[in-house]
């Protein structure tokens, strides 16, 4: 299900390459039928700014959206456990959740980032 793919990669930082496909989002949403209409409309805005503004632009706003507030954090675990000890246990557990779907991560990417949870959720069934 590339639908939770591709929103995973809106969460990302916006890179040239984002930038140069994020019009074909669309259509993919509309094809897999995964979102109502009304959600797809709702997206349409990010996507239409991808297609209008420069990257500069796109990245600024970026980092004023994620990495200046603790309120739109990715980070899952961030607002559930904190800091805690509890969190890196369930980073653990995450981590064997997507390792069971073939779902490989790299040493320095946090399971919890929600961009990657995304991702995980493109390898699963819907009724998972």
């Amino acid at each position: 299900m590339k639908t939770f793919k591709l929103l995973g990669l809106l969460l990302t930082y916006p890179s040239e390459q984002m930038q140069a496909a994020a019009g074909t989002f669309a259509k993919v949403f509309a094809d897999e039928d995964l979102l109502t209409k009304k959600q797809i409309k709702s997206l349409q805005g990010l996507l239409d700014d991808y297609a209008k503004k420069d990257l500069i632009t796109l990245q600024e706003q970026y980092v004023s959206t994620f990495d200046r507030s603790r309120n739109h954090c990715l980070y899952l675990f961030e607002h559930i456990h904190g800091e805690s000890r509890d969190r890196g246990a369930a980073m653990v557990d995450m981590k064997e959740m997507y390792a069971s779907k073939g779902l490989d991560i790299s040493s320095n990417e946090l399971p919890d980032y929600l961009p990657l949870f995304l991702e995980y959720l493109s390898f699963c069934g819907l009724e998972e």
